[in-house]
């Protein structure tokens, strides 16, 4: 395969300034022909490593997460530099980015690649990893061409999903409490207070106790989560964030 020249790192001068108001989607759609081959170059076919879009992955990474870190401080003026780095880290996983990247069709983008053995772009185009990297490198891509202030609400838009999903099911109560009182000296403990139905369809209710008292109390379907429960009471009651922040 020939080697192709690498596009300039530099935002194009010539391609047409973007709105604000594009997607991820159609700011991907938008890219140039030659920087969207180097999105799609898998390193098993590109004709140096270099020219796969791992180079732009690495790139994409940080931008993804300064996108999302950004949005976190921006919006949750309450939240600590713990739980932001716990958001974040859901919202920028591998699982995640491969989530989005499903949603974007980048997997059929990859499978539309003329030349290459279709068995091959046919496994690669479900694989996590693959379309982690695929979205990774179209974020930068996109950044490349246009700069942060445009890919930057795109990239938000297509993650808020993720973002609400970290908010609501992805936040460890008990270990936030248990960081947030250890920078006050303080420490917590769990017990059990009671447990009620037969062994196939049992609820617990546990109780987080800090400096002897009760703090929280809490019920699930398990030991686990009606500590969880707990915590997050707890959180209200001593730290003064609200149990809706999830």
């Amino acid at each position: 395969m020939p080697r192709r020249s690498r596009p300039s790192g530099r935002p194009s001068t010539t391609s047409r300034r973007i709105n604000k108001g594009r997607t991820l989607r159609e700011l991907i759609d938008g890219l140039p022909p030659e920087r969207a081959a180097a999105v799609f170059t898998h390193s098993s076919w590109a004709a140096d490593r270099t020219d796969s879009y791992e180079r732009l992955e690495f790139l994409g990474d940080s931008v993804l997460e300064l996108a999302v870190a950004r949005t976190l401080y921006d919006r949750f003026p309450e939240f600590s530099e713990g739980r932001m780095a716990k958001v974040r880290s859901h919202v920028v996983s591998r699982a995640s980015c491969a989530l989005v990247s499903r949603d974007l069709g980048l997997g059929d983008r990859l499978r539309e690649q003329e030349g290459l053995p279709v068995e091959e772009v046919e496994r690669l185009s479900h694989n996590r990893n693959v379309l982690a990297a695929l979205l990774e490198a179209a974020i930068a891509a996109v950044y490349l061409e246009h700069g942060f202030e445009h890919v930057e609400p795109a990239v938000v838009e297509a993650f808020e999903p993720r973002i609400d999903y970290a908010l609501t099911s992805h936040v460890d109560h008990k270990t936030e409490l248990q960081e947030a009182l250890a920078r006050l000296g303080r420490s917590v403990s769990y017990t059990v207070l009671d447990v009620q139905g037969p062994p196939h369809d049992r609820s617990f209710t546990a109780a987080a106790i800090i400096d002897g008292e009760v703090a929280g109390t809490g019920s699930g379907r398990s030991k686990k989560d009606a500590e969880q429960a707990a915590a997050q009471e707890a959180l209200a009651a001593t730290l003064g964030a609200a149990p809706s922040e999830a």
